[in-house]
């Protein structure tokens, strides 16, 4: 299943782009959603070819495996990853920065799920997952302003 999510995001697409290369965005964006601590030797900033494994806890609290990340593509006007854990063995991710101007970048959020009999309930999770994750992008990049 996909969960696709399009937003208009209050800066531009480089200064997005310099924020999606940080844990530190995914981890306040996610909450309280979801939690992301680093297992093993993880990098603080993704780049292609990058792998990075995460203890996940679903709303913060339940814990859900161990996700692990794959950049496959890392670009000024977008990101590709495969992701996975334990109970979803799919989560493919997009992400597409469109500059819409100087100080306004259209973000979207394309992922594809696929959980075996899971996959409704994590697809219903997701949308609602990705909604809370650009509302809080919106915040944070409107407080910087």
């Amino acid at each position: 299943m996909i969960v696709q999510k399009t937003s208009t995001f209050p800066a531009s697409r480089e200064a997005v782009f310099q924020k999606l290369q940080r844990l530190e965005t995914l981890q306040f964006i996610a909450k309280p959603y979801a939690s992301f601590e680093p297992v093993g030797n993880t990098q603080s900033v993704w780049s292609v070819g990058s792998t990075s494994s995460y203890r996940f806890n679903l709303f913060c609290l339940i814990p859900f495996g161990t996700h692990t990340i794959h950049i496959v593509r890392f670009e000024t006007d977008g990101i590709s990853s495969k992701e996975e854990n334990e109970h979803v063995p799919v989560w493919n991710h997009d992400i597409t920065l469109v500059k819409l101007g100087d100080n306004h970048t259209e973000y979207t959020d394309h992922v594809e799920i696929k959980a075996g009999w899971k996959t409704i309930f994590i697809w219903l999770w997701a949308n609602a997952f990705y909604a809370h994750r650009q509302r809080k992008w919106i915040k944070m990049l409107e407080k910087e302003k």
